[in-house]
C-alpha cells in the first residue's frame, strides 16, 4: 500500500493515481489527476481505463470566489416554475447526505466540448482560472472565457474539506491542496465489466500493473487531520 507522501510527489509530477474512498461507503476506486496536468491523454484513460463519470472537483474557495453554486440549490430556486425539480429531490442518498454535483461547463475555444482534447482544455483552462482566482481576478473573466452548460462537470467540495465530508471530491481537493498543486483534481470511478464498480483488489491489480500510486482514503483523512 502506498502513501500519502507518495501521492503527492506523482501528483507533483502530473502523475495520475488511484483513490479508493473507503469501506462502506461509495466503495469505489477513483483515477484522480491534479487539474493542472489533465492531458487529452489523461482523459482518455479514464473514459478508456475508469468508465465511470469524469468530473472536476474544486475547492470550496475557489468555488466562492467565482459563484459556483451546487446544483441542488440551482434546483431549489427553480422549484416554482418547474415543480418536478422538487419531486425529484436528492433527499435519499444512501452513502451521504448531499450531492456535491455542480454546474457543467465548456471553455469557449472548444467545439462539441466532449473529445478528449476539448475537456482536457476545458479543465486547465479551468484550474489556471481558479489559481487565480485565488489571487484576485476580473470577475467577467469565467463568463467571458467559459460557457454553461458543457461536458465537464463541476463539484462543488463541502467547506473545510475533510473535516465535514470524506468523499472522492474532498479527498481528491485535499490531496492536490497538500501537494502545492492548484487545488483542482480531475476524478473518474473504475468500473468493471460486469457493469458494478471496480472491486479494489482488482483496482489495486490494476494500479500494480501501471506502476501507478493506489491510496485509500483513511490514510489522506488521518493526514489531512493531523495539520487541523
Amino acid at each position: 500500500m502506498d502513501s500519502v507522501e507518495d501521492a503527492i510527489e506523482a501528483l507533483k509530477r502530473g502523475e495520475p493515481i488511484l483513490v479508493y474512498d473507503g469501506d462502506g461507503r461509495e466503495e469505489e476506486t477513483d483515477i484522480l489527476a491534479a487539474g493542472q496536468y489533465v492531458t487529452p491523454e489523461v482523459i482518455r484513460m479514464m473514459r478508456r481505463d475508469g468508465g465511470g463519470l469524469i468530473c472536476t472537483a474544486v475547492h470550496p474557495e475557489i468555488a466562492n470566489r467565482l459563484g459556483i453554486p451546487f446544483i441542488v440549490d440551482v434546483w431549489a430556486t427553480a422549484r416554482e416554475k418547474f415543480p418536478v425539480l422538487q419531486a425529484l429531490e436528492a433527499n435519499d442518498i444512501p452513502y451521504d447526505e448531499k450531492s456535491s454535483f455542480s454546474i457543467t461547463i465548456n471553455h469557449r475555444r472548444t467545439f462539441t466540448g466532449i473529445t478528449d482534447k476539448d475537456r482536457s482544455l476545458t479543465i486547465t483552462e479551468f484550474t489556471k482560472l481558479g489559481e487565480r482566482s485565488l489571487n484576485g481576478y476580473d470577475p467577467s473573466e469565467f463568463g467571458r472565457n467559459f460557457r454553461s452548460p458543457g461536458h465537464v462537470i463541476l463539484l462543488r467540495a463541502a467547506e473545510g474539506l475533510l473535516e465535514s465530508r470524506q468523499g472522492h471530491t474532498e479527498l481528491s481537493v485535499a490531496l492536490t491542496e497538500m501537494a502545492g498543486l492548484t487545488p483542482v483534481a480531475t476524478i473518474c470511478e473504475m468500473m468493471a465489466d460486469d457493469g458494478h464498480s471496480l472491486p479494489i483488489k482488482d483496482s489495486r491489480r490494476y494500479a500494480e500493473e501501471h506502476d501507478l500510486v493506489f491510496l485509500e482514503g483513511r490514510k489522506v483523512i488521518e493526514e489531512w487531520l493531523k495539520g487541523r
